[in-house]
């Protein structure tokens, strides 16, 4: 019997460690197990990894050679900053003259707070020049006397004169300690934020170091010979090699992996995803068929940090109730988990006999209104997953599921206090704390833009049912609870894709400059082992800022579905029908490739023309983008530059705003690449170009092309 190649995915909670294995072709989960976090033993948190790699290949009955990708994720960082565990820094700062003013204030960072009473750990010298070797190390010197663990040196305007923190740097390279320049952590300006994201980065990065060593040699050891890969916050996997140079790319990158999960898994294309737990709910954004991400707060200080833009509501499974006056008041943001409690829905029926209400307050200083049931087994807790049980919300074989009949014992007694039937009050349990979700859910659909005709809700975690279904009904939204909700998080570990972002500031940037920049990210990505054959990038050009951002993802192999699950021309033509709300015989096939077909249809409006929606489906029935209005045009690769000159030309506006191309995507074997995000027609129709080049001649290109206002 041949075992499959399969992608093991490993998040490192704080209480447990989840591993999957799923199929490196088809995509199915084939195995999952669960392991207590290692945080005690002697080799850390890299102990339970391989316990939990360990079990899964026993599990699953691949050997270790089995295994084509591995990739964990990990709280330690985000744990390790949110309680001030952390080395101290050393932080040399260069400068002569009015730079040196600008760099002695960077001595204040030893008053940031990273914990409540923690404040970080920095110690500070300046050198004048950084040519002189015999001033820096006894900068260094000084430094370690003052227990400095690794070394940050920063320097005014290095991003593009980065000779003096190198110079420095190399001098302080006998002493042996991590050490990293405050341009290589960021490349944009801005000598404050740039040196105090280099600063907090340094900081876990002794404990980071020690750990990637440990994991690394532990996988190694066990026989698994695919390279390690790390988590990072926006949504991809980076090298270990990565890892150790920029850790701090690991911070907040538990929500990623989820909404990860359901971009490669559950193909999001627009939509909404809500991980919730036992005590709260991350939610985030897939708009256009990518995560959204910004830069990220750190220690109470916004960074250059670009991480997943996650939101999170104090509303989970867990969740208990509130009542008072005869009414539901609230539900959380205390759980059952806190009060340590269990839940009311998961207790036998003979132990929820003779039940009563009761409140309590979990914890010191709480409120005592949150709704508990004495009874025969003992005191139990009133939770939303009871509420969503009690409603038939919860599928089967759900991971919160328990028997309906149980749960609305479980609610009865409540029920009576609050004088109405179960049904009633469970609805008023879910409707308390889905109305704090909703108001998150809908400021995020506005920031973003999303089309609310097409966006999903897609529910994940192991509370999914207490808060998403109640959730698409309240709002009229199509919602699901994604597949293997309770560990989709290890999944989209092992499906992310090689992530790398390339940040420039160039005013008036060049098309010359603007595809160095690409080519950077796509090189950085190819070096930590994405295919390069697979490799798409992604330019944005913000004339505001003056920013060049490139970012490149790709997959470690070339990954090809199961052909036996591909969709049908009827099955893609009522996928793209039900996107655009009308009858399959109104829709028409505008254009396609081998992996992709462009349906659209026409609707008129009174007194202005008409407008033509489109929809891209990709061969698995999955909507990949959506247009209100756009223009679709076939060519091949000899004929794109003309014909793109052409329709760039011709749908490019002018205004008060200055010059503004058309946002343009290409349709290019099985890929769609995006060039959205460049104004100027110049450089748009140079990285178009860029995009054909080395393929064949005679090869389909469709051109996508919607007019901006």
């Amino acid at each position: 019997m041949n075992t499959p190649r399969i992608r093991v995915g490993i998040d490192v909670g704080g209480t447990f460690t989840d591993a999957v294995a799923v199929d490196a072709t088809t995509h199915e989960l084939l195995g999952q197990v669960k392991v207590p976090t290692s945080h005690r033993h002697e080799d850390g948190v890299a102990h339970g990894i391989v316990e939990a790699l360990d079990r899964l290949l026993a599990q699953t009955g691949c050997a270790p050679a089995d295994v084509a990708f591995l990739a964990h994720g990990t709280t330690q960082a985000t744990n390790a900053l949110l309680e001030g565990d952390v080395a101290t820094v050393g932080l040399i700062g260069i400068g002569a003259g009015p730079g040196a003013v600008l760099t002695r204030r960077l001595a204040a960072f030893g008053r940031l707070e990273l914990a409540p009473g923690k404040r970080l750990p920095l110690a500070y010298a300046h050198v004048t020049d950084p040519q002189d070797t015999s001033a820096v190390r006894s900068a260094v010197e000084r430094l370690t006397d003052e227990g400095a663990q690794v070394l940050v040196a920063s320097q005014p305007f290095s991003v593009d004169r980065p000779e003096g923190e190198l110079a420095v740097l190399e001098a302080a390279r006998p002493y042996g300690l991590p050490m990293t320049a405050a341009h290589e952590i960021t490349s944009l300006y801005g000598l404050h934020k740039r040196t105090r994201t280099a600063v907090v980065n340094a900081a876990i990065l002794p404990r980071m170091l020690a750990t990637a060593d440990l994991v690394d040699a532990s996988i190694a050891k066990a026989g698994v010979t695919a390279p390690l890969m790390v988590m990072r916050c926006d949504g991809g996997v980076m090298a270990l090699d990565e890892m150790c140079r920029r850790p701090l790319l690991t911070v907040l990158s538990g929500p990623a992996a989820g909404v990860a999960g359901a971009l490669m898994r559950e193909r999001v294309s627009e939509g909404v995803f809500l991980e919730t737990g036992g005590t709260s709910t991350d939610i985030s954004v897939v708009r256009r068929g990518k995560v959204a991400v910004r830069h990220a707060t750190i220690v109470g200080r916004t960074s250059y940090l670009n991480a997943l833009d996650v939101r999170t509501v104090g509303v989970g499974g867990g969740s208990m109730v509130r009542i008072g006056q005869g009414r539901v008041t609230g539900v959380g943001p205390r759980s059952a988990h806190i009060a340590g409690l269990p839940y009311a829905c998961f207790a036998s029926p003979g132990q929820l006999r003779d039940a009563t209400v009761d409140t309590v307050r979990p914890m010191d200083g709480d409120p005592a209104d949150y709704a508990v049931i004495d009874a025969a087994g003992g005191r139990f807790a009133v939770t939303m997953t009871c509420a969503a049980n009690a409603l038939g919300r919860v599928p089967e074989g759900d991971f919160a599921r328990c028997d309906p009949e149980t749960a609305r014992a479980a609610i009865a007694p409540l029920a009576a206090v609050l004088g109405t039937d179960v049904t009633t009050a469970a609805t008023r349990i879910l409707d308390a704390g889905v109305a704090q979700v909703k108001a998150v859910v809908d400021a995020m659909i506005r920031d973003y833009r999303l089309d609310e005709d097409t966006a999903v809700l897609v529910g994940g975690g192991g509370g999914a049912a207490s808060v998403t279904p109640h959730l698409a009904l309240t709002s009229a939204m199509e919602g699901r609870i994604a597949r293997h909700n309770e560990v989709i998080s290890p999944i989209g570990v092992a499906l992310a894709l090689v992530r790398e972002q390339v940040e420039r500031i160039v005013p008036d940037a060049s098309q010359e400059q603007i595809l160095a920049i690409r080519a950077e990210a796509e090189r950085a990505v190819v070096a930590q082992g994405a295919a390069a054959e697979g490799v798409e990038v992604e330019v944005t050009v913000d004339p505001q800022t003056n920013t060049v951002r490139a970012v490149a993802t790709g997959a470690t192999e070339l990954r090809t579905q199961d052909r036996a699950h591909r969709a049908d021309d009827t099955e893609r033509l009522r996928a793209a029908a039900a996107s655009l709300k009308t009858d399959p015989t109104a829709v028409q096939v505008l254009a396609g490739t081998a992996a992709h077909t462009v349906y659209g249809t026409r609707t008129r409006r009174r007194l202005r023309p008409a407008r033509r929606p489109i929809r891209i489906v990709d061969m698995d029935g999955v909507v990949r983008h959506h247009a209100p209005d756009a223009l679709v045009a076939t060519t091949t690769v000899a004929g794109a530059p003309e014909a793109l000159a052409r329709l760039v030309g011709e749908s490019t506006s002018y205004g008060d705003g200055g010059v503004r191309a058309p946002a343009l995507r290409l349709l290019l074997g099985s890929r769609i690449a995006d060039l959205s995000g460049v104004l100027d027609p110049q450089p748009l129709l140079a990285l178009a170009r860029s995009e054909l080049r080395s393929r064949a001649a005679d090869e389909p290109v469709v051109a996508v092309l919607e007019v901006r206002s």
